[in-house]
């Protein structure tokens, strides 16, 4: 079955900035890979140095002041959502096509849902997701399409979250979204620099709930693999 959305391919063999673009993504990977080596000395998944992770991930202060800064900045409504506990990470959406209120606000309870929705609306959003990592100073952009209908009665929400971020009219906030974060002392990491396993890393128990190795993302982010449809009810019909 086709998904109501897919993201488009994206690559980068053929463009015109690819040298200068090479020399940011080595100093990236480069961070990267020590954050790697600081967080799991043991080199094994799950197997977290807590000391480490509890002094150099993004503070809660820095996480609502960026949230702040890219809404006014973007002129987008930012939510800001904790990550689940598994997560080593938390959230900040960006709503980038649609209004508000959006399906994410009612979603998560922060307003109830307009009176004038009716059961033929179909509401369809954009965002840029960003997830700072709790355990480094790093941050990761991805797009997500964002669906609330109505089914036999029930709303129902549909979120895609793409492997990074590639529609025309999402990608001048994001190049804006990267250039203010290093103020927090932030680095952006490419999505596609660290979707594949670690060399010489040990997935310990990850392969028996997603069947595969974990990913550098899943180390440093989240737990989930990055690119997930996610279907939830939030309220049946009066």
């Amino acid at each position: 079955m086709r998904a109501w959305y897919e993201a488009p391919m994206g690559g980068c063999t053929n463009c015109s900035g690819k040298t200068g673009c090479n020399d940011r993504k080595h100093g990236m990977l480069g961070q990267v890979q020590q954050w790697l080596e600081r967080l799991y000395p043991s080199r094994s998944w799950g197997a977290l140095d807590d000391e480490v992770a509890m002094v150099s991930g993004v503070s809660s202060q820095d996480l609502a002041a960026l949230a702040e800064e890219l809404s006014t900045e973007l002129k987008a409504a930012a939510i800001v959502r904790p990550g689940a506990d598994e997560d080593l990470c938390d959230f900040i959406y960006l709503l980038c096509q649609g209004r508000e209120p959006c399906a994410l606000q009612m979603r998560y309870g922060d307003v109830p849902m307009p009176e004038e929705l009716s059961e033929s609306d179909v509401l369809s959003e954009f965002y840029l997701r960003i997830a700072l990592s709790s355990v480094a100073p790093l941050a990761v952009v991805q797009q997500v399409a964002v669906q609330l209908s109505c089914v036999e009665g029930a709303w129902i929400l549909r979120e895609e979250t793409a492997a990074g971020v590639y529609d025309a009219p999402l990608l001048r906030r994001f190049q804006r979204l990267v250039a203010i974060l290093p103020a927090y002392g932030l680095t952006h990491v490419d999505m596609g620099e660290i979707s594949q396993a670690p060399e010489g890393f040990s997935h310990g128990d990850y392969e028996e709930f997603y069947g595969r190795a974990p990913h550098t993302v899943n180390y440093l982010f989240f737990r989930s693999p990055s690119t997930m449809s996610v279907t939830s009810t939030l309220f049946n019909s009066p």
